[in-house]
């Protein structure tokens, strides 16, 4: 067992929890000054201040680890990232600067097609020490969950490999780093398929049905969204992969609002990812879902576009999440907490919302209900802070801190 102690600030978000992470005040912070937290290898056993850990820090059976001069906050999660691709598409994020639009280098080979290619040139071992190198990286920012999809193979073969290469990514990085393996096939139709319906008929299903005799998927995502998949095609998806008992998220009203969010809700995905373009009717639904809203801010400044209403979701009760949404072409930044603080402002967002976004709430995302807030019986998953204050931890935008 294990005991932090004179933690310079303890930030539990015990009241956040209590709202189920909605409608949060700034005074749902809920931080402890000069703290402690008691906890074994499976749950957090005391949590209080210093001062009221004698008797704890008197046993002989404790490992005692002072922690003055440092912040403790419930462990940082990103719930969405596209982390196992192979190639670089610098180039195209130039010809957006230079007035291409996304979808325009998209139909011209570019775009996600393009990440395909470069990805099916690479081994299954060169995949799994890029996906490493970038785990080790997102790691050190105090990120310690991380959501990894598929898509980047788009052919029946090397889509199993990359589900396969993120379970053997889950395996290595089990006593550090939870892996949360998602299925995504259903990212873009390859140039050889006529249209999106016989992709997922020969591809999208059959493989989902091969892999899940394996064992080893957390969740289905799919590409809901005009010229990529249909409404048709992402209920198709949601009730194969219910009957095979596996959870499913979504990319939902991107760039058009295709009642994505809704759809998401009526299946009840874990979440419903970038919503830009839900309208208000189905924002208000979230407060009676269990769905998490999760916002992508990266994509929105790396694009070019605007950003979604969080301010909207927020007050209509949503669970909010906030996630990097890293990957090759419209979201090229690997730290969730830098864009969270980044993002905040423009979002209207108070600390305890900025700070749920990428704990609670995000563990919420990734169906870990267990974690993201400091309190008996939770996963003790922390993220460590090397300095005095929470403040100081989003206000120094791309500075790392952790320890």
């Amino acid at each position: 067992m294990k005991c932090y102690f004179n933690i310079s600030e303890l930030l539990t978000l015990r009241k956040a929890k209590a709202k189920d992470g909605r409608n949060l005040k700034a005074s749902d912070l809920d931080v402890i000054k000069n703290g402690a937290v008691f906890f074994d290898d499976k749950k957090i056993i005391w949590v209080g201040s210093t001062l009221d850990a004698t008797d704890i820090l008197k046993r002989s059976d404790v490992q005692k680890i002072d922690l003055k001069g440092s912040v403790v906050t419930p462990e940082i999660v990103d719930s969405h990232t596209h982390l196992v691709f192979g190639g670089n598409r610098a180039q195209e994020y130039s010809m957006r600067l230079n007035g291409v639009d996304y979808q325009q280098i998209a139909a011209s080979g570019g775009g996600i097609n393009a990440t395909a290619t470069a990805t099916n040139k690479l081994s299954s071992e060169e995949l799994f020490n890029l996906g490493k190198e970038r785990i080790e990286q997102i790691h050190s920012y105090g990120v310690g969950s991380i959501e990894i999809k598929s898509g980047y193979g788009l052919n029946f073969e090397k889509e199993k490999e990359l589900s396969i290469v993120i379970n053997e990514l889950k395996k290595h990085f089990k006593d550090r780093v939870q892996i949360f393996n998602t299925y995504m096939c259903a990212h873009a139709i390859p140039a050889d398929f006529k249209n999106s319906q016989e992709f997922m008929s020969k591809v999208v299903i059959p493989l989902l049905e091969d892999l899940a005799k394996l064992n080893i998927l957390d969740a289905v995502d799919i590409f809901h969204e005009q010229n990529y998949f249909s409404t048709a095609d992402t209920e198709l998806l949601f009730k194969k992969a219910q009957s095979l008992n596996i959870k499913i998220k979504t990319h939902a009203d991107e760039f058009n609002d295709n009642n994505g969010a809704k759809l998401a809700m009526d299946y009840k995905a874990l979440s419903a990812d970038h919503l830009l373009k839900t309208n208000l009717e189905n924002i208000k639904l979230f407060k009676n879902s269990a769905t998490v809203a999760t916002l992508l801010p990266g994509t929105g400044y790396f694009l070019g576009k605007p950003q979604a209403d969080a301010r909207s979701f927020l007050d209509n009760g949503a669970k909010v999440a906030i996630a990097s949404d890293f990957n090759p072409g419209s979201c090229h930044c690997d730290n969730v907490l830098m864009l969270a603080s980044l993002a905040a402002p423009n979002y209207k967002m108070n600390l305890t919302e900025l700070w749920a976004s990428i704990t609670l709430n995000a563990a919420h995302a990734l169906n870990y209900l267990d974690q993201g807030c400091i309190d008996i019986n939770f996963k003790p998953r922390f993220s460590i802070f090397n300095t005095k204050s929470i403040d100081e931890v989003t206000y120094n935008w791309g500075k790392n801190l952790s320890c």
